[in-house]
Formats: C-alpha cells, structure tokens, sequence
C-alpha cells in the first residue's frame, strides 16, 4: 500500500428478550417479575490507513434499551475504570429507553522493525483462558453476560518489542484520574517446544500483580492455564491468587467440547459476605471462590450450530446453564436463538440473574 486507504466495516445485532426475575429482587429492585426488552447495538469500525506502517482506528457503538418495567438492570452507561476520558453519551434516559453512543476503541498504530506502538483506547487481549482470563486486567468478560461480544476499550499506551519468532516483550501503561491510580504492566511471550508461555507483572488497582500463561497440547487436546498473584504490599492478609485450569477436544469436525476450572481466591466463601456493590460496578465478575465450565458445540447442519454451557459454583451450588442456537441465513447474516437459566438458593450468587430467553439477528458489513 503506497498511499493513504480507508476500509470500513461493523454490524448491527438486535436482541428480544424476556426475564423472569425472583420475586424478592423484583420487590427490591421495584422492577416487574416479568421483563420484556429489546436491545439494538450498532457498531461502526472505519480503518483510516495514512501509510503502509500506520493507521488511526475508530469503533463507534450505538445502543438503544427499550424495556416493559423499570430499568433496573441494563447496560452501563459510563466508562469503565480502565478508561480515563468519559466517552459515553446518553442522550436519552428515561424510565422505560435509554439510547446511549460511546466510543469504545481510538487510537493510532504504528508499526516500526523491532516491534509496534498503540496510543489511545484499545484493546489488550492477554491470558489463555477460554471463559475466564486471570491475568486479564483490562476489562474481561463475564461468562453470564449473553449479549456483549467485545471486552471494552482501555485507554493505554502500549509498546511491544519482537525480541525472535514467537517472542516478544510489551510494555503497557494506563493513566488514571489521579496519578497513584495509575496502571502498568510489563509481559513476555514467548514459546517453548509445543507450547505457548507467557509471565507478566504489573500494578493494578494499587496492588502488584505477578502472573502468567500457558497454553498447549496434552496428546490431542488443548491443555492451557494462566493465574495470578495479587497483593497488597501494606495488607498482606488480603493478598489472594486466581488461576484456571482448561481442556479443549475437537471430536470430530462437527463436534467440540471444553471444561475450564477456575479458582477465584478473590472471592468470598459465604454468601453473606458478597460484594455485591463490586459486582454491580463491573470491579469483579465472581463472587464465590470456585468455579467449574463445561462446553459444548455440535454442528447439526453446515448452516446450523449449536451450543450449551454450564457454569456451577462448587462451593454454594447455584450455577446457571444456557444455550444457543445459530442459523447462517446468509453469509453475513446470523438468527441466534438462545437461554440463560440460573439456578440457585436464597441468596446464593445466581439466586440474582435472572431466566432469560432471547432471539438476536446479527447482520456484518
């Protein structure tokens, strides 16, 4: 590419669902047991190339939340505490909508011989782990969360630095409100006989983290795991480490299946003791300590897929199970049918999801 290029891409998914919530989160929430939504999310990614080596990227996103009750549960509409600039507008914020824009990736990239450099909000994909990422610390998934498909942006400085094949050493700082908020962190990856490794260490949260990543083969299964140690070098008595454990098997060319174990030494082991309020503002994503995920996907036609999954608390016993179905209507055009079904005791940590059923359509350009 000898001159400047624009590329251009994105999609639109829209998700009907209904919820059933227990009836004492309802009355807590005031919100109905039965909840009716339709949510519609339009993202727009234009790619300006201003040469062979750099390029500025943009992911625009547009949502709009219609509900039957009170908006009790939604999607946030801030940014999140790895983003330093506040770039979600809601324009319209009522009882029943709410429309929200907000700019989730911004940045420039700029790749030289010894390695790559990336300023603004991006995304920083680190850890092996298929349902859970440890060593991720900006901005993971929830495994209960159905409807989000990108891990969010984060505002951040990185530079990665090729040290030989399949080797290379980032460096990755994110500013903060205040300046003892910062966070940073360094990683090397690299490769060992059949296997993939990586250590890391950074500050996080005002805590040192020391972590890292394998992922492999154990005959022909996929074998891979990654943990870290968090610690707080004023309070060691709430130092904690996390880790997972997983196995992956294609069975045949239509069948695959996982289980990811994952130890979540964050967390608390009696319910009384959970923190909600962490939860609700996205600080953590589990609450207990032990977790088993099983998976499995099935190719019914080549146009039809398949998937189920269940995710059980080892330790209060509540967990959640759910399922999808996809049909290729086209070959950019998705209709996913799908479930969530939590099951849980008063006050365990799925007794506050909600049953949920929904239909999407998904449509890429």
């Amino acid at each position: 590419m000898s001159q400047a290029e624009f590329q251009f891409s994105g999609y639109v998914i829209n998700f009907s669902t209904y919820q059933r919530i227990d009836e004492n989160i309802s009355e807590f929430f005031r919100t109905d047991n039965s909840v009716f939504s339709n949510f519609t999310r339009l993202r727009l990614r234009p790619t300006y190339y201003t040469a062979p080596r750099t390029r500025i990227a943009l992911e625009y996103e547009i949502t709009a939340l219609l509900q039957s009750s009170l908006l009790a549960f939604g999607e946030p509409t801030e940014r999140t505490n790895r983003q330093l600039v506040n770039l979600h507008w809601t324009p319209i914020e009522e009882a029943h909508f709410v429309l929200t824009h907000f700019i989730d990736r911004l940045y420039l990239w700029q790749d030289f011989d010894l390695g790559t450099f990336i300023i603004g909000r991006q995304r920083i994909a680190w850890g092996s782990g298929r349902i859970w990422n440890p060593t991720d610390m900006f901005n993971p998934i929830n495994p209960a969360n159905f409807n989000k498909i990108e891990k969010d942006g984060a505002d951040a400085v990185s530079l990665k630095l090729y040290l030989g094949n399949f080797t290379d050493l980032q460096f990755v700082y994110n500013p903060a409100d205040e300046f003892r908020l910062n966070n940073g962190a360094v990683r090397f990856r690299s490769n060992f006989k059949t296997y993939d490794f990586s250590i890391m260490t950074g500050y996080f949260d005002q805590r040192i983290i020391i972590g890292g990543d394998f992922a492999g083969n154990v005959f022909k299964a996929g074998f891979r795991g990654e943990a870290i140690l968090s610690a707080n070098e004023k309070q060691f008595s709430s130092n904690f480490v996390k880790y997972i454990f997983g196995l992956d098997y294609q069975f045949n060319p239509k069948f695959y299946g996982l289980v990811e174990y994952h130890y979540n030494g964050e967390g608390q082991k009696d319910k009384q003791d959970y923190e909600l309020e962490r939860l609700l503002a996205g600080e953590i994503l589990n609450l207990n300590k032990s977790y088993l995920y099983l998976l499995a996907t099935y190719f019914v036609h080549p146009l039809i897929s398949s998937s189920f999954g269940y995710n059980a608390n080892l330790i209060d016993g509540s967990g959640f199970v759910n399922g999808i179905a996809t049909l290729s209507l086209s070959e950019n055009l998705y209709a996913n049918l799908g479930l969530l079904f939590p099951y849980a005791g008063g006050f365990d940590e799925y007794w506050y999801y909600s049953k949920a059923i929904y239909l999407s359509i998904e449509y890429y350009f």
